[in-house]
Protein backbone atom coordinates (compact mmCIF):
# COMPACT_ATOMS: atom_id res chain seq x y z
CA UNK A 1 0.00 0.00 0.00
CA UNK A 2 1.22 3.53 -0.93
CA UNK A 3 -0.07 6.82 0.38
CA UNK A 4 -0.75 9.45 -1.83
CA UNK A 5 -0.02 12.71 -0.85
CA UNK A 6 -0.33 16.60 -3.10
CA UNK A 7 -0.50 19.61 -2.21
CA UNK A 8 -2.64 20.43 -5.17
CA UNK A 9 -5.54 18.97 -2.88
CA UNK A 10 -6.44 19.79 0.95
CA UNK A 11 -4.43 17.75 3.73
CA UNK A 12 -6.75 15.76 5.56
CA UNK A 13 -8.34 17.31 8.44
CA UNK A 14 -8.72 14.09 10.80
CA UNK A 15 -7.07 10.62 11.05
CA UNK A 16 -6.87 9.85 7.19
CA UNK A 17 -5.25 10.03 4.09
CA UNK A 18 -5.89 11.60 0.78
CA UNK A 19 -5.79 8.65 -0.96
CA UNK A 20 -3.97 4.83 -1.63
CA UNK A 21 -2.87 3.11 -4.12
CA UNK A 22 -3.43 -0.59 -3.65
CA UNK A 23 -2.12 -2.96 -5.80
CA UNK A 24 -2.60 -0.85 -9.34
CA UNK A 25 -5.77 0.47 -8.26
CA UNK A 26 -6.14 4.62 -6.82
CA UNK A 27 -8.69 5.44 -3.75
CA UNK A 28 -9.64 8.90 -3.09
CA UNK A 29 -10.73 9.75 0.32
CA UNK A 30 -13.45 11.91 0.01
CA UNK A 31 -13.08 15.24 -1.50
CA UNK A 32 -15.12 18.67 -0.19
CA UNK A 33 -15.29 21.94 -2.16
CA UNK A 34 -12.10 23.49 0.09
CA UNK A 35 -9.15 25.47 -2.13
CA UNK A 36 -6.17 23.94 -1.09
CA UNK A 37 -3.97 27.41 -1.49
CA UNK A 38 -6.13 29.32 0.59
CA UNK A 39 -8.88 26.63 2.77
CA UNK A 40 -11.29 28.97 1.04
CA UNK A 41 -15.01 27.32 0.20
CA UNK A 42 -16.78 28.78 -3.10
CA UNK A 43 -20.84 29.63 -2.77
CA UNK A 44 -23.09 27.83 -4.75
CA UNK A 45 -23.39 23.94 -5.55
CA UNK A 46 -21.60 24.60 -9.51
CA UNK A 47 -18.44 26.51 -7.83
CA UNK A 48 -18.11 23.49 -4.98
CA UNK A 49 -18.62 20.44 -7.58
CA UNK A 50 -15.64 22.30 -9.43
CA UNK A 51 -13.37 22.38 -7.07
CA UNK A 52 -14.17 18.70 -5.12
CA UNK A 53 -13.29 17.79 -9.17
CA UNK A 54 -10.70 19.17 -9.28
CA UNK A 55 -9.49 18.53 -5.58
CA UNK A 56 -9.91 14.41 -6.92
CA UNK A 57 -8.31 15.27 -9.70
CA UNK A 58 -4.98 16.34 -8.03
CA UNK A 59 -4.91 12.81 -6.02
CA UNK A 60 -5.25 10.73 -9.08
CA UNK A 61 -2.74 12.90 -10.60
CA UNK A 62 -0.62 12.53 -7.81
CA UNK A 63 -1.09 8.73 -7.87
CA UNK A 64 -0.40 8.42 -11.86
CA UNK A 65 -3.83 8.21 -12.82
CA UNK A 66 -6.95 10.35 -14.14
CA UNK A 67 -10.19 10.94 -14.40
CA UNK A 68 -10.31 8.51 -17.70
CA UNK A 69 -9.23 6.14 -15.55
CA UNK A 70 -11.98 6.08 -12.66
CA UNK A 71 -14.74 3.55 -12.77
CA UNK A 72 -16.57 3.95 -9.74
CA UNK A 73 -17.24 6.85 -7.66
CA UNK A 74 -19.49 8.36 -4.86
CA UNK A 75 -21.37 11.49 -4.23
CA UNK A 76 -22.72 12.79 -1.71
CA UNK A 77 -24.81 15.90 -1.93
CA UNK A 78 -26.27 18.05 1.24
CA UNK A 79 -29.58 18.86 -1.14
CA UNK A 80 -30.68 16.30 -3.85
CA UNK A 81 -32.48 19.54 -5.11
CA UNK A 82 -28.87 20.07 -6.47
CA UNK A 83 -28.58 16.94 -8.60
CA UNK A 84 -28.85 18.60 -11.85
CA UNK A 85 -26.26 21.29 -11.61
CA UNK A 86 -23.89 18.98 -10.11
CA UNK A 87 -23.96 16.95 -12.71
CA UNK A 88 -23.51 19.39 -15.43
CA UNK A 89 -19.71 19.89 -13.75
CA UNK A 90 -18.89 16.19 -12.53
CA UNK A 91 -19.66 14.96 -16.33
CA UNK A 92 -16.54 17.41 -17.61
CA UNK A 93 -14.54 15.73 -15.60
CA UNK A 94 -15.42 12.07 -14.70
CA UNK A 95 -15.21 11.18 -18.51
CA UNK A 96 -14.88 7.90 -18.53
CA UNK A 97 -18.76 7.57 -17.28
CA UNK A 98 -18.10 5.93 -14.11
CA UNK A 99 -20.51 3.56 -12.22
CA UNK A 100 -21.44 6.09 -9.20
CA UNK A 101 -23.57 6.05 -6.19
CA UNK A 102 -25.00 9.59 -5.25
CA UNK A 103 -26.85 9.74 -2.23
CA UNK A 104 -28.18 13.26 -0.04
CA UNK A 105 -26.80 13.19 3.42
CA UNK A 106 -27.76 15.38 6.62
CA UNK A 107 -24.78 17.50 6.70
CA UNK A 108 -20.89 17.51 5.37
CA UNK A 109 -17.80 18.80 7.03
CA UNK A 110 -17.56 22.78 6.58
CA UNK A 111 -21.30 22.79 5.75
CA UNK A 112 -20.36 22.20 2.68
CA UNK A 113 -22.72 21.68 -0.39
CA UNK A 114 -20.95 18.29 -1.87
CA UNK A 115 -18.07 15.63 -1.59
CA UNK A 116 -16.76 13.50 -3.98
CA UNK A 117 -14.78 10.02 -3.86
CA UNK A 118 -13.25 7.89 -6.54
CA UNK A 119 -11.35 4.89 -7.24
CA UNK A 120 -9.43 4.15 -10.55
CA UNK A 121 -6.55 1.88 -12.16
CA UNK A 122 -3.21 3.87 -12.50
Amino acid sequence: MTVIETKNAPGAIGPYSQGFEVNGFVYTSGQIPVNPENGAVEEGIAAQAEQSCKNVGAILEAAGSGFDKVFKTTCFLADMGDFAEFNKVYEKYFVSKPARSCVAVKSLPKGVLCEIEAIAVK
